[in-house]
């Protein structure tokens, strides 16, 4: 049981009360987040604060590569598709061709979206030309 007031030993110690606020806000502090997040954190891995705490770095280390596509992450294809207003199977494409960098896939899609652009007004100016000239 977490936070037994008889038992005081290390197993105790092990352990996050959210049910007791001094502990949520020791916790809280200890780990450099808000209340919210470690009662999220606990209700997603336990109340064990090492596991608790190896939530939070991995959290800590993802947030570091922020600026990277992980394409064999499906919630990460997902996002960075939404993102770009591409399909999952163009998304992957452009990372083959450019690299993980999602500065370098928008470059990638900005100069696609360029010239499929200059290829329809192209188009259009073809067009016009041929109506000029059947009038």
């Amino acid at each position: 049981m977490a936070d037994s007031k008889k038992k005081r030993g290390a197993a105790d110690r092990a352990l996050i009360a959210l049910s007791e606020s001094y502990e949520v806000a020791y916790w809280s502090k200890k780990f450099k987040v808000t209340p919210a997040k470690l009662k999220a954190a606990v209700k997603k891995v336990g109340h064990s604060a090492k596991k608790v705490e190896a939530h939070f770095k991995e959290q800590r280390h993802k947030a570091a590569d922020r600026a990277r596509i992980a394409i064999s992450e499906p919630y990460e294809v997902r996002y960075w598709s939404k993102k770009f207003k591409v399909t999952p199977a163009r998304l992957k494409t452009a990372v083959a061709a450019v690299g993980h960098s999602s500065k370098k896939v928008e470059a990638y899609f900005a100069a696609k979206k360029k010239t499929a652009k200059k290829k329809k007004t192209a188009k259009k100016t073809v067009k016009k030309t041929v109506k000029r000239k059947k009038s």
